[in-house]
């Protein structure tokens, strides 16, 4: 299917929500990996987010371009196309951006939205994420404010962060001292600036979350802080209120906890360091075992087949599809598309 309008994707977030479950939003850099995110999906009989950061839209741009619209404009173009062969609805969406990139990134991404609106065509991406965790929350409200109201009029979704995910993720890192822990007086005040304006938006409240690599049971996760913020919320404001949340820095997570918050209403995971984990290490396998193939050692020829860059990386798409599906089963997503409802 094409990639979900705003009225499919407000659909699968409003599903996920009541049946407590989850969509896994998988960082993409490059078209084989965008492929290796619909591949999973699809295989799982699930709806997906695919997403591109600042760092990875900058890579899929070239090296010696490094420009983000160009590149995140190049890998959401792809997926309008490729996704239409697929038996689910995907939503595109781009990740942590900060307040200082916004007019390099989000910004010119919504402008060529609004063009293509114009045109008569659809979105070209589905919602896209403000980063405001480093500034005090009255200000990186008071941004939020004004891209809600921007997005509003051209059926975006917005993703915002109160509180700081730990950690380090493409360049972006939270000092010792950050605020890891999203209060519900943090929360009664998101959804008194963002609420009245009455566009869609998802919130990344953070519980502990941290950025990066760590074994099972490294990161230290309170869950519990996710309802403490719904209950306020409802408490203040009824139970339309209730926060569609977003789970970042998931490395090293149990899978209780996981689930855990999916019971307080996170609709949405955030799967990168896994994901690149999964597509490297089948090219690092590969790579030992035709050594003798992938180099021209001592004057030989090697072996082409080897080192056919599409021999490696067809492995490594399917070893992360294979990971993405692993991610929809811990998310509870298994055969929940919307697709031919």
């Amino acid at each position: 299917m094409p990639v979900a309008d705003f009225t499919t994707y407000c659909r699968m977030l409003d599903r996920a929500a009541e049946n407590r479950f989850a969509y896994p939003a998988i960082n993409v850099t490059s078209l084989t990996t965008a492929n290796a995110v619909l591949k999973g999906l699809a295989e799982s009989r699930c709806d997906g987010i695919i997403q591109i950061s600042t760092g990875g839209a900058a890579f899929a741009s070239g090296t010696a371009v490094k420009d983000m619209a160009l590149g995140a404009i190049s890998i959401a173009e792809h997926v309008h196309r490729a996704a239409a062969r697929y038996p689910i609805y995907v939503a595109l969406h781009t990740d942590h951006c900060q307040a200082d990139k916004l007019d390099a990134y989000v910004l010119p991404l919504v402008e060529e939205t609004e063009r293509r609106r114009a045109a008569g065509l659809p979105n070209l991406f589905s919602s896209h994420m403000f980063d405001g965790s480093a500034l005090p929350l009255r200000e990186n409200l008071e941004i939020a404010a004004k891209l809600l109201q921007r997005f509003k009029s051209s059926e975006l979704i917005l993703e915002i962060e109160a509180g700081v995910v730990g950690g380090e993720e493409d360049g972006i890192r939270a000092e010792a001292s950050a605020k890891l822990y999203t209060t519900p007086e943090d929360t009664l005040e998101v959804a008194r600036r963002l609420n009245e304006i009455g566009g869609r938006y998802l919130l990344a409240a953070t519980f502990g979350n941290v950025h990066g690599v760590y074994k099972p049971g490294s990161v230290k996760l309170k869950p519990s802080i996710l309802k403490d913020c719904q209950d306020a919320v409802i408490g203040r404001y009824g139970a339309a209120a209730r926060f569609h949340l977003v789970f970042h820095g998931g490395s090293g997570s149990e899978l209780h906890e996981i689930r855990e918050a999916l019971d307080y209403g996170v609709v949405k995971m955030n799967i990168d360091t896994d994901t690149q984990y999964a597509f490297t290490r089948p090219i690092a396998g590969h790579m030992f075992t035709h050594y003798n193939g992938v180099l021209r050692v001592d004057g030989e020829v090697g072996d082409k087949k080897a080192y056919d860059p599409r021999t490696y990386l067809a492995l490594a798409e399917t070893a992360m599809a294979g990971r993405v599906k692993r991610a929809v089963a811990e998310l509870r997503g298994e055969g929940t598309t919307l697709f031919k409802e």
